[in-house]
C-alpha cells in the first residue's frame, strides 16, 4: 500500500507538470476556411506563442465561422464565453462605431511600410484603446488587403461613377463614398450580391481581388478597376476576462507574435491576391489599373464626406481619432 500511495503522487506530480498542461488556453474563432490567409497566420502565431511561453498559453482555433457568425463571436469575447476572435473591421463597426474610421477610402498610405506605421503608431494603438469600454481587449490591426471596383459600366475616368448603382456593406461612410462620387449605393446582403449584379439590381460592387475571384463575379462583370481605395482589416481581439489572467510576460508575447507575422502575412495575400488578378483577366474581365494622379483625385473627392459621415456615426472619440491619424498621417507624408 505504500508504494501505491508513492506511485500515485508521483503520476500526479507528473500530470501537473508543464510538460502535461497549459495554464492558459483560449479558443480563437474567425470566419475564414483553414486553407485561407488568416487561419495560416494564426497558426503561426499559436506555434510561436506556444514555444516562446514554455507551452503555458495554449491557442485552439476554430476557423470558418464553427464558434458562430461574427456577431455571436463578438458577444462570445464580451461575455467571456470565447477567449478570443480576429475579426473584420466591417463587423465591428456596431460594436464599436469608431473603427468605421477604417471605411474612409484612401485612409492607409498605399506604401505598405508607411501603413504599418499608421497601424503600429498613436493612431493604430488609438483606435485598438477605443474598444477597451466595449468589453473587448484589442490588441493588434491586421492587413487584409484592399478593395477594388467592378462595374458593367466602364470606369475610365473618375466622371464615369455618375448614375451608377453601387453595392455596399451596410456602412454610412460607404455609402457617402460613392455619394461623393455622383453615384449611389445600395446595402445587399453579401450572399445575394452575385444575383443583384447578375440581374442589374446594381452596376457594381467593391471587394478585394481575392474575393472577386473566389465569389465568380467576373461572369457578371465586365470591368475591373485596380483602384486599392478601401483597407480591409481585421482587429485582433481577446476577452479581458481571459486576458486579465496573463501574466504580463505572457501578454506581451503573445502581443509581439501577432506583430512579428504580418510582413509574411501581407506577403501571402499579395501572392493570393496577384492570382486573382491573373484569373480574372484570363477570363475575359477589362482590367484598369488607377494612376497616382486617379488615386489623389479619389481621395480628394471622397475624403471630407466621409469624414464629416464618420465623425456624424463616431462623436467626439471619433473626431479625437481622426485628429490623432491627420496629424500622424501628414507627418508621415513629408
Amino acid at each position: 500500500m505504500k508504494n501505491t500511495g508513492l506511485l500515485v503522487a508521483a503520476v500526479a506530480a507528473l500530470i501537473s507538470g508543464p510538460a502535461f498542461a497549459q495554464e492558459f488556453v483560449a479558443k480563437i474563432g474567425h470566419l475564414e476556411s483553414a486553407a485561407q490567409n488568416r487561419h495560416i497566420h494564426l497558426e503561426k502565431v499559436a506555434a510561436l506563442v506556444s514555444e516562446r511561453t514554455g507551452g503555458a498559453v495554449e491557442f485552439q482555433l476554430f476557423p470558418q465561422a464553427q464558434l458562430g457568425d461574427q456577431r455571436q463571436m463578438n458577444e462570445g469575447v464580451q461575455f467571456g464565453s470565447l477567449e478570443g476572435t480576429v475579426a473584420p473591421a466591417a463587423f465591428l463597426g456596431g460594436f464599436n462605431p469608431v473603427v468605421s474610421i477604417l471605411d474612409i477610402p484612401y485612409l492607409l498610405p498605399e506604401d505598405e511600410a508607411a501603413a504599418q506605421a499608421l497601424r503600429e503608431g498613436p493612431f493604430g494603438q488609438a483606435l485598438l484603446d477605443s474598444f477597451a469600454d466595449k468589453g473587448m481587449h484589442a490588441i493588434a490591426l491586421w492587413p487584409n488587403g484592399r478593395k477594388h471596383i467592378t462595374s458593367n459600366r466602364p470606369i475610365d475616368e473618375l466622371g464615369d461613377f455618375a448614375n451608377q448603382k453601387f453595392r455596399v456593406m451596410d456602412s454610412r461612410v460607404l455609402i457617402e463614398q460613392f455619394t461623393a462620387l455622383d453615384a449611389s449605393a445600395i446595402a445587399i446582403p453579401f450572399g445575394e450580391l452575385y444575383t443583384a449584379l447578375q440581374t442589374g439590381v446594381v452596376d457594381g460592387q467593391e471587394n478585394p481581388l481575392d474575393t472577386i475571384e473566389t465569389m465568380k463575379y467576373f461572369e457578371v462583370q465586365n470591368n475591373l478597376l485596380v483602384s486599392g481605395h478601401g483597407a480591409m482589416e481585421d482587429v485582433v481581439i481577446f476577452s479581458p476576462i481571459w486576458w486579465n489572467t496573463l501574466p504580463e510576460e505572457y501578454q506581451a508575447v503573445i502581443q509581439d507574435a501577432f506583430i512579428e507575422v504580418i510582413p509574411e502575412l501581407v506577403a501571402n495575400k499579395q501572392a493570393a491576391v496577384d492570382r486573382a488578378l491573373e484569373a480574372v483577366t484570363a477570363a475575359g474581365m477589362n482590367v484598369r489599373e488607377t494612376t497616382p494622379e486617379e488615386r489623389a483625385a479619389f481621395r480628394e473627392a471622397t475624403f471630407a464626406a466621409t469624414s464629416a459621415a464618420y465623425v456624424s456615426l463616431a462623436g467626439e472619440p471619433g473626431q479625437a481619432l481622426l485628429d490623432i491619424y491627420t496629424a500622424e498621417y501628414e507627418a508621415l507624408a513629408q
